[in-house]
């Protein structure tokens, strides 16, 4: 499979990027919070200053001409008595208590003052206030922090790309290396494969010609997994109506000569003659796999069993071996894990029909009991 570069450094950057996010998550949260108080800081002081120059313009009024009472163009005043009713007021909204200092009530603050008594026009409370919307400074934290999401995700992209660059040509020349090979071995496997059954013509079956032809197989069961490792990204596999029980009886029939080596009998309990759809490439990789497993694992003159039956609209296909049986079912189908290293291999086979499971929604339970034997269960849906 080849390393695309772009793929690559855009999942990583992104990665990254929400990493170093959540890191600057809390500074961010700091800074924002001490913007805030020391806003707040601010206003307070603002309010105070206004308040102190209206009591210092009341203090200085001698009368008798009308009393001006100061405006300001970001402030709003008023007198209140102790009963808290206006004696004079510019305020748009009045706050709910009264209480001396310093207050914020949604988008206004206030800074009320007590007055000494019968003094000022007979008011009992000066109040300011100010409007305050806190969202600019949110906004603008949240701003600085896209930016810098923004620059580390672009950097980050950069950087991997160029740094995945040679990793990608590397893996471009493995992959037609590998599509060469293939391609060559695929060559003299048909040659081997079609001389053996010329010559098992000529002479007659005996047992080390089987024994060629087992192992061809086998050869040719790895070359068709990694044909469909290299294939399945780059072509689109169509589907069609199956008869499974034909299917499965040719695939019985083929992998006959290698449970032969062994003398392993495949019993043949198909009770069923169901279709279903999927392509022929994807079922042949699922059946194939599984029975060479059951084969390689199972113990020397013991037997496989394969069941096909129907129930309602499903497709019930099992296959049961007298082997070794399987210590971690949750690892098996990780690719290049193998149970048994001596068994020989390259670990791929059940990756691939994992894989296969997910994409066409086929149901799979395992029932495994370690020196007595395992069962692939499949659940297909009938078409």
């Amino acid at each position: 499979m080849i390393l695309d570069a772009k793929k690559y450094a855009i999942r990583h950057a992104l990665f990254y990027t929400l990493i170093i996010g959540l890191v600057l998550f809390v500074p961010l949260f700091v800074y924002t919070s001490l913007v805030l108080d020391i806003n707040e800081a601010k206003n307070r002081q603002e309010l105070k200053k206004v308040a102190l120059k209206i009591i210092s313009k009341m203090e200085s009024y001698q009368g008798p001409e009308p009393f001006v009472y100061p405006r300001f163009s970001s402030y709003r005043s008023g007198l209140y008595d102790e009963r808290f009713r206006p004696i004079f007021t510019l305020l748009q909204h009045e706050p709910t208590a009264f209480t001396p200092g310093y207050h914020k009530e949604g988008a206004y603050r206030y800074y009320i003052v007590e007055l000494p008594q019968n003094i000022y026009f007979g008011a009992k409370y000066l109040v300011v206030s100010k409007t305050f919307d806190p969202w600019h400074i949110y906004r603008m934290t949240l701003l600085i922090g896209i930016g810098i999401l923004l620059i580390l995700l672009l950097f980050s992209y950069l950087v991997l790309k160029n740094f995945s660059a040679p990793f990608e040509k590397i893996n471009q020349a493995l992959d037609n290396f590998i599509k060469d090979s293939m391609h060559e071995i695929n060559t003299p496997l048909s040659i081997i494969n079609v001389n053996i059954d010329l010559f098992s013509r000529k002479v007659g079956q005996n047992r080390h010609l089987g024994r060629i032809k087992a192992a061809a197989k086998t050869l040719g069961n790895i070359y068709n997994d990694m044909d469909y490792l290299i294939k399945k990204d780059r072509i689109e596999y169509a589907k069609e109506p199956i008869d499974l029980g034909t299917f499965l009886k040719e695939r019985i029939d083929y992998f006959q000569e290698i449970a032969n080596l062994r003398n392993i009998e495949l019993i043949n309990k198909i009770a069923a003659h169901p279709t279903i759809t999927i392509n022929k490439t994807k079922l042949q990789r699922i059946i194939d796999n599984t029975l060479s497993n059951a084969i390689k694992y199972s113990k020397e003159n013991s037997k496989v069993e394969i069941y096909l039956k129907e129930h309602k609209d499903k497709v019930i296909l099992a296959i049961k071996d007298y082997g070794i049986g399987i210590e971690n079912p949750q690892k098996i189908f990780d690719r290049y894990y193998r149970e048994d290293m001596d068994k020989g291999g390259f670990g791929i086979g059940l990756n691939i029909v994992k894989n296969i499971l997910d994409e066409e929604k086929i149901g799979l339970k395992i029932v495994s009991k370690p020196g007595i034997g395992t069962t692939f269960i499949y659940l297909f849906t009938k078409s």
